[in-house]
C-alpha cells in the first residue's frame, strides 16, 4: 500500500511569496494614493474655476447692466447720483431678470469686510425705490469671494478738472457714471484672478473715438 505524501512550501517561498503580496499592496495603495490626490487637486481647480466664474459673471451681467439713477424721490434729502465709486468699495442700481422671485431695481453695494481675520467681498442687496405701503423691507447680504488679500477698483470717466479721459480711483458725487470699471482681485494663497474691465451701459458724451483712445493701464490713477 503506497501512501501520497503532501509536500508543503519551505521557508524560502513562503518568504518570497510574503515578499511578493507586500511589493502588491505597496504598489497598490500607492496607486491609491495618486488617485486620491489627483482627484483632489481636479476638485480644487474646479472649484478655483468656478469661483473666478462666478466673479466675472457678477461684474459681467450685472455691473455692466446697470442703471443711472438718481434718488430724487425724497425732496428732504440730498439729491445723490446712484454710481458710487471708491477703491475698495462700489454702490450702483441694477435689476434682476424677469425669472427672479426679486423684483424692480436693486441697490448693489460691494465692500469689503473683516470677519476672523479673513477679508471677503460682501454684497448688499436693498429695494431702491421707496417700498409702497405694507411692503416688506429687505436686505440680503451674500459674500461673493472670500479669502481676499487685495481688492482694487478704478474707473475710467471723465477727469471733472482737466476734461480728459483717464483712470481714477474714486467715482463721488458725479452726474453720469463712468465709461469703464476696473476691477484688480487677489486671494490670501497668492492667487491673482484675471483683471476685469468692465463697460457700462453709458449714455453720454462719450464717443467712439474717446473709447477707442483709452490709455494702457499703467497702474497709475488720478484722484
Amino acid at each position: 500500500m503506497k501512501v501520497n505524501k503532501s509536500k508543503g512550501f519551505t521557508l524560502i517561498e513562503v518568504l518570497i511569496g510574503m515578499t511578493l503580496l507586500s511589493l502588491m499592496v505597496v504598489l497598490l495603495f500607492s496607486s491609491l494614493t495618486i488617485g486620491a490626490k489627483s482627484w483632489e487637486q481636479g476638485e480644487k481647480k474646479i472649484a478655483e474655476v468656478n469661483e473666478i466664474a462666478v466673479v466675472q459673471q457678477f461684474f459681467n451681467h450685472y455691473l455692466a447692466h446697470s442703471v443711472p439713477q438718481w434718488n430724487d424721490f425724497d425732496p428732504e434729502k440730498d439729491r445723490i447720483f446712484s454710481f458710487q465709486g471708491k477703491t475698495e468699495s462700489l454702490k450702483f442700481v441694477a435689476s434682476f431678470p424677469a425669472s427672479a422671485e426679486r423684483s424692480g431695481l436693486q441697490l448693489f453695494s460691494l465692500e469689503l469686510k473683516e470677519k476672523d481675520k479673513q477679508r471677503f467681498i460682501n454684497v448688499s442687496l436693498t429695494p431702491f425705490f421707496p417700498l409702497a405701503e405694507g411692503e416688506e423691507f429687505f436686505q440680503d447680504d451674500i459674500e461673493l469671494v472670500e479669502n481676499v488679500a487685495r481688492f482694487e477698483l478704478s474707473y475710467f470717466g471723465l477727469n471733472d478738472e482737466t476734461g480728459e479721459l483717464v483712470w481714477q480711483n474714486e467715482w463721488l458725487n458725479k452726474e453720469q457714471p463712468p465709461r469703464l470699471v476696473k476691477i484688480s482681485l487677489e486671494l490670501d494663497d497668492a492667487r491673482y484672478l484675471p483683471e476685469i474691465v468692465v463697460a457700462l451701459n453709458v449714455d453720454s458724451a462719450y464717443s467712439n473715438a474717446d473709447l477707442e483712445s483709452v490709455p494702457p493701464d499703467d497702474g497709475e490713477v488720478t484722484q
